[in-house]
């Protein structure tokens, strides 16, 4: 797969810590050398405070280009990227217009080549113009680029549609990434179906309006042979339905965010449009059967979900505010305070699954802390604490859940493609 990024030569760095690459078996202080952007030497060093790991991957990424660059662009995402720790990012198409098309994708690609910082991946949709009635032209898109297929924002409602793009993905070796929605059992929800969608007079959302599209999806690809990605699982069910198929072989891959491992549908009763998202907050007992397939790994990634919207779209009531949250600038931190502080999942675990697992997922080169390699880190102050405020973001958009919270951890410098991206 191509990621693509902005020419420059590689950066000559040392750096010194802990260095943690769960991937690799390490867990010792060193100290790495990385010169022209590749380590070039590993030594015994002093620990310090700093953690020094693998940088992060994130497949699931809106970059609202084409159309809305007033929420974000090439640029300004990648800046946010790089000051959250990652090395590559994978964005989604569902932009204005969108991402069908060899034109669109090798705009997409020459606009990377300019600006972006971090090397980036284009999804491209499965269906035309993202209306779920006639597959694109997929081995065009695999050629001009297309780092996979998910026409993520709305779901493919056909089966019949779906089980020909698992037979075309498999002419173009590239994954599909799912939606899973059922709109007849979603449509006019906001929030999970519960007693706090009760309470508070709010359409309801129910689980098995993302189970049954898992379920639906995870028996074609069994009956396909074809490897297939969930995204942004949020329900109990889900992970059951995973379970299952992943006993009985099923070559599925699955991701989680930060907001529903940290957070339940109790966060819904401030009305704040910022804990709004599809697939919504849920109950406690389905952020426990997300926290529990992260820590089994059957759920190998974590993925943002970076969703920019602006102002002014969020700033109305909850029922009229659009789905979505960003969250490149504070997933590990976020995470680890929550997760990590707390005992509830590993560090080790965490790192892996926010870098080793998503690059396996979908094909990537895994960051690899070991002589000869390009340099992909992230240094990290896990002791560091800091309040998330509007002013602090890279990203044009400030629709986090997060604001007002103070974090413990922080990225304090992060290496992408051999060269120092981010640097506090």
């Amino acid at each position: 797969m191509t990621l693509f990024v902005r020419n420059g030569r590689g950066d000559s760095t040392v750096i010194t810590g802990r260095v943690v690459a769960p991937a690799q078996g390490i867990d010792e202080s060193l100290r790495i050398a990385v010169t022209d952007g590749v380590i070039t030497a590993i030594e015994p060093g002093d620990s310090g405070s700093l953690v020094i790991a693998p940088a992060f991957v994130d497949p699931h990424v809106h970059l609202r280009t084409p159309g809305r660059e007033d929420e974000e662009t090439i640029r300004s995402g990648t800046e946010a990227a790089a000051a959250g720790g990652y090395c590559a990012i994978l964005a989604m198409p569902n932009t204005d217009p969108v991402v069908d098309s060899a034109a669109v994708l090798g705009a997409l690609v020459e606009e990377a080549h300019a600006t972006a910082l971090v090397p980036t991946g284009f999804m491209a949709a499965i269906s035309k113009g993202q209306l779920g009635e006639e597959l694109t032209e997929m081995a065009d898109l695999a050629a001009t680029g297309a780092a996979a297929f998910t026409d993520d924002g709305s779901p493919v409602v056909s089966a019949g549609l779906m089980r020909r793009a698992l037979q075309y993905s498999g002419v173009t070796a590239l994954r599909l990434a799912l939606h899973c929605e059922e709109p007849s059992l979603s449509r006019g929800g906001h929030v999970h179906e519960g007693r706090v969608s009760a309470e508070l007079g709010l359409g309801p959302y129910p689980s098995t309006a993302e189970s049954v599209m898992v379920e639906r999806d995870l028996a074609l690809a069994e009956s396909e042979c074809r490897p297939l990605h969930l995204m942004h699982l949020s329900a109990r069910e889900s992970v059951e339905a995973l379970d299952r198929a992943l006993a009985d072989g099923v070559p599925a891959t699955a991701e989680v965010t930060p907001h529903h491992l940290v957070l339940t549908d109790e966060a819904v009763r401030s009305l704040d449009p910022n804990v709004k998202m599809n697939p919504p907050l849920r109950a406690p007992e389905d952020r426990e059967a997300l926290r529990d397939a992260l820590r089994r790994g059957s759920v190998s990634c974590i993925a943002t979900d970076h969703a920019p919207h602006a102002r002014h779209e969020k700033d109305v009531p909850f029922e009229e505010a659009p789905f979505g949250v960003t969250g490149l600038e504070t997933a590990f931190a976020a995470l680890h305070t929550h997760l990590v502080e707390p005992g509830i999942v590993a560090l080790e675990t965490l790192i892996e699954r926010m870098s080793s697992g998503p690059a396996r997922a979908f094909g990537l080169d895994e960051p690899r802390i070991e002589v000869g390699a390009r340099a992909n880190l992230v240094v990290l102050d896990l002791a560091a604490e800091w309040t998330v405020t509007e002013d602090g973001f890279r990203s044009l958009s400030a629709n986090s859940w997060l604001l007002g919270h103070t974090l413990r951890g922080r990225v304090m410098t992060t290496v992408a493609d051999g060269r120092v991206v981010f640097a506090s």
